[in-house]
């Protein structure tokens, strides 16, 4: 264990490690809870924690009593970034680092270039942009057209501006649906508005308004709330570009509107599309080599339990099955010891299970002339199912995993000589420590 004699230094550490789970996209209420696990690793139990998406405030209590605020940026980190940070988080909670070290590391993960270079990400972002576009618009054609908007808006994103980066949205949605629009006009190119997704999807706030839901799920009201509205204002920001480049293009109302695709592609195509769009996620946002298999597994046991699910039930909600089949997966690969953190794999899993892309889709058709209020609500039916089946994962992987512990303590309570006991010794043994364990 790491010996503690700053506790200012410890408090700074603590900040750091919130602020970084926050850059990872976490919700506010495991945040806490991890740090609580951590303060607690250092002999500091009485410490408490505010955490909120922009503000994290920290107070330790005794003869050194001081309250530490920190305002959390709206920065992101990468999947190297994050990996490196749970890495870090998992020495924390055995109290393996000292604060010092541990402040010093924060820094370098902050620091950390990416592992490909600004050609490599940007082919990333245009093989990610393919591999969606084959299970949203499965056309060649449509494939062809974002991957080269892919390339386009990746080349955008490399751009350090925050004035730009304030704007990227609308100026990503406009330029992509100018080209979609134009285009649909001499190709056959499916749906027009779920093309459009693929190129925008690393914009689309499908993580944020599923943490979002999940927060206020838990009780998390500020933290939920106000990550909702973030999560809606970026998606009618998307919405804003693409109705205003209909307006100069001159299209149609009915190009708003789902449409079936006139070219059928074989059904192994939407598979094909996950897999390039695991590999466009590992080179965009520079994963670690080791986690590749992990998030393809995930994304392909979220595609196929969401796909049985449109067939059983409703698309609409199909996105809780595939929440549900997934997340207890997420949570089992993170508790390996050569797994991957979950936010690597649950990342790709929101964006191909697409609840911002249905929020898009339906706040698209709403405003645009002849919408209606049901698109609106559908959408947010679809992204309320996906939230409620994480958190049914949730509660369904901690129920059979605290199961699982409490047997495993029950047979190692047993007296070494069992062959011994008679089955009914045996029986009764076990229904006092059922009836122990439950009090």
């Amino acid at each position: 264990m790491a010996e503690v004699t700053d506790q200012a230094t410890l408090s700074r550490f603590l900040l750091g490690l919130a602020e970084g789970m926050n850059a990872s996209a976490e919700s506010v209420d495991r945040i806490r809870s991890t740090m609580e696990a951590i303060s607690q690793a250092y002999g500091r139990a009485d410490s408490e924690f505010v955490i909120l998406p922009t503000v994290i405030l920290v107070q330790t209590s005794g003869e050194d009593e001081r309250v530490v605020l920190r305002s959390a940026q709206n920065a992101s980190f990468r999947f190297d970034q994050i990996a490196a940070l749970y890495a870090l988080l998992e020495q924390a909670k055995r109290a393996e680092v000292t604060p010092t070290d541990g402040i010093h590391r924060l820094n370098e993960i902050g620091a950390m270039k990416p592992r490909f270079g600004w050609a490599v990400r940007t082919l990333g972002h245009a093989i990610l942009t393919a591999g969606l576009a084959l299970l949203l618009a499965p056309t060649w054609q449509g494939v062809l057209i974002a991957f080269g908007l892919g390339a386009l808006i990746g080349v955008l994103k490399l751009v350090r501006s925050p004035t730009l980066q304030l704007i990227m949205p609308v100026v990503a949605a406009f330029g992509s649906a100018i080209a979609v629009f134009l285009l649909a006009t001499v190709i056959d190119i499916g749906d027009p508005i779920h093309l459009l997704i693929a190129p925008l999807v690393t914009f689309l706030p499908g993580g944020a308004l599923t943490t979002a839901t999940v927060e206020l799920a838990a009780g998390q009201m500020l933290a939920g709330a106000s990550r909702l509205v973030y999560g809606f204002v970026q998606l009618a920001l998307l919405a804003f570009g693409i109705l205003a480049a209909g307006a100069v293009v001159g299209v149609d109302s009915s190009a708003y509107q789902t449409v079936e695709s006139s070219d059928g592609l074989p059904w192994w195509v939407p598979y094909l599309g996950v897999l390039v769009f695991a590999v466009g996620n590992y080179l965009h946002f520079s994963s670690p080599p080791s986690t590749f298999g992990w998030v393809l597994l995930v994304l392909v046991v979220a595609y196929t339990a969401q796909t049985i699910g449109a067939l059983v039930l409703d698309a609409t909600v199909s996105g809780f099955v595939g929440a549900v089949a997934m997340t207890p997966l997420v949570l089992w690969i993170a508790s390996l010891p050569k797994g991957a953190p979950s936010q690597l794999t649950f990342l790709p899993a929101f964006w191909l299970l697409v609840p911002g892309a249905a929020g898009l889709v339906g706040l698209t058709e709403a405003v645009a002339e002849d919408g209606t209020a049901a698109d609106f609500v559908a959408a947010l039916v679809s992204v309320m199912s996906i939230a409620l089946g994480v958190l049914i994962g949730t509660a369904l992987y901690r129920a059979v995993r605290h199961g699982t512990e409490e047997v495993v303590q029950f047979a190692v309570a047993l007296p070494p000589d069992r062959d011994a006991e008679t089955p009914s010794t045996l029986g009764e043994r076990l229904t006092r420590w059922w009836r122990s364990s439950r009090r």
